[in-house]
């Protein structure tokens, strides 16, 4: 492997990256964790009605329970990524995170307490606050790591953000199997291992430095700067560092802070925002969570057994794994806009596969085996792009100022649309029957478009020239972007956003 791939990569970068990454494993387990005990939370509620009521709760209601469970994860996630902007701004992006291990730990234990206290609210009260643990863990780290990221590095660590995600996955599924943690006795503690990422946070990351941008730029602590980027870099040559921030920071004077509503507003940073949202879109609505919230329910319904369906789900988690690993080189040699397009391109195609396994498998008895291919394969496409691509692009197309409210609006839009997809997909599977991936087909031919015609190649390219291809791209900001901006040009480049700006 090329060893200029990972120039600028040293320990204390590494310790930093592994550090922040904590809260996205966070993310990943409680997304899976509420998938392999399904049938032992309903049949804990039961028995909390029953001794309440003295008589048997409905089994639609004891699904409309367990679906209320899974999306209010959801809810608070919304919440979360919405103050996401407004915590990185106030607190920094490392104090941000501190302060969010508070919540993991609360969420963790109420969940874990749910079955000694004989009450499913409290289940739903502490998914909803992990929920908000995630939130802003998906809006702040993925900024406080690609601000503290070499440019050469930004594309491959922005991915770690993603393996960090499926590791947490995949942890919860294994824990969630019947042998070790998927039983009536079990899982509450399955649920309340959430304590773990956050307490190892609150003893790992007091260490790492806070972002080097956000006191430069934000704070204008330029020597605490400069010690942190000598700590990141492991060298005192951190002058082009400062000197890309600086220059950052005098095309962004006039929009320092930028609030949601101004950036919605701004008729220059729509184009971005606009890419960033549906970006997010093409992640959540591409039927990826479908997968991950039911995907046991998925396997048994096209004719596993329950166990090889729990297994199956299992390789859901270790394909995501292995496939970011895959990608994590790919991001900085083949570029994001490259990657996006390949996954969505072969999401689209297995999309259709599994609709026609699920079509004929009455009809040929290896068809379940089909659907189990084409689940897994659509799985390797999401995590080839589609899985990390979104968190990372949304990061980059903005500058210091506007960056914390496009991400806390990135985040909210990726959580509203998970939400809707965690309690409309049962309700959508009953409706659709085997054509139940279908209206997902659609949404990804439409993503796979947008993203060949709209979005513009970020890799290797400064803040500020990424900037430029909108400024002066005016809709034809892929060709463009394939084109890097000569250094010569910064200075005019800078001058002219400046001048923009004010105007």
């Amino acid at each position: 492997m090329d060893n200029s791939a990972f120039k600028g990569l040293t320990l204390f970068l590494s310790y930093s990256i592994f550090s922040a990454v904590l809260g996205m494993l966070q993310f990943g387990y409680n997304t899976g964790v509420i998938n392999a005990p399904e049938a032992n939370i309903e049949y804990f509620m039961k028995g909390v009605y029953k001794s309440r009521y003295g008589e048997d709760i409905q089994e639609e209601a004891v699904q409309r329970l367990y679906s209320l469970a899974v999306s209010v994860f959801a809810i608070g996630g919304m919440l979360g990524g919405f103050i996401g902007g407004m915590v990185a701004n106030r607190f920094g992006r490392k104090g941000g995170l501190l302060l969010n291990n508070i919540l993991g730990v609360g969420g963790g234990c109420l969940m874990g307490f749910t079955k000694i206290s004989n009450s499913y609210e409290m289940l739903f009260f502490g998914r909803f606050i992990i929920g908000v643990n995630c939130g802003l863990n998906t809006s702040l780290v993925p900024m406080y790591i690609s601000e503290i990221a070499p440019l050469n590095l930004r594309g491959g660590l922005g991915t770690v953000n993603q393996l960090a995600v499926t590791v947490g996955l995949l942890l919860s599924q294994v824990l969630g199997i019947e042998q070790i943690l998927g039983t009536n006795e079990g899982w509450p503690l399955l649920l309340g291992l959430a304590v773990c990422p956050a307490l190892l946070q609150l003893v790992l990351l007091p260490v790492c430095p806070e972002s080097p941008r956000y006191l430069l730029i934000t704070k204008q602590w330029e020597e605490e700067a400069r010690k942190a980027l000598r700590r990141l870099r492991a060298s005192n040559q951190v002058e082009e560092d400062i000197e890309e921030m600086r220059a950052e920071e005098r095309a962004q004077q006039a929009e320092a802070s930028i609030s949601m509503m101004e950036l919605i507003c701004s008729p220059t940073l729509r184009s971005p925002l606009i890419i960033g949202v549906v970006m997010q879109l093409s992640q959540q609505l591409s039927g990826i969570n479908a997968v991950f919230y039911y995907s046991t329910s998925l396997f048994t319904s096209s004719g596993l057994s329950d166990e090889s369906a729990k297994f199956a789900t299992n390789g859901i988690g270790a394909i995501m794994v292995g496939m970011t690993l895959v990608s994590i080189p790919l991001m900085d040699r083949t570029g994001r806009r490259t990657l996006h397009l390949y996954g969505l391109g072969g999401m689209f195609i297995f999309s259709i596969f599994i609709t026609i396994s699920f079509l004929i498998k009455e009809m040929i008895d290896w068809m379940s085996y089909l659907s189990v291919v084409s689940t897994l394969s659509f799985v390797v496409f999401f995590a080839v792009g589609p899985g990390s691509i979104p968190w990372m692009i949304t990061a980059e197309l903005f500058s210091q100022g506007p960056r914390p409210a496009a991400m806390s609006i990135a985040v909210l839009v990726n959580w509203m649309a998970n939400f809707l997809v965690g309690i409309g997909f049962p309700s959508m599977k009953s409706a659709l029957e085997n054509y139940t991936f279908l209206p997902f087909s659609v949404f990804l031919a439409i993503f796979w478009i947008f993203t060949y015609k709209k979005v513009p190649e970020t890799k290797n390219k400064t803040f500020e020239e990424i900037l430029a291809i909108f400024r002066h791209g005016n809709g034809r900001a892929v060709n463009e972007a394939s084109a890097p901006v000569s250094t010569e040009k910064m200075p005019e480049i800078v001058n002219l956003t400046t001048e923009k700006t004010k105007v």
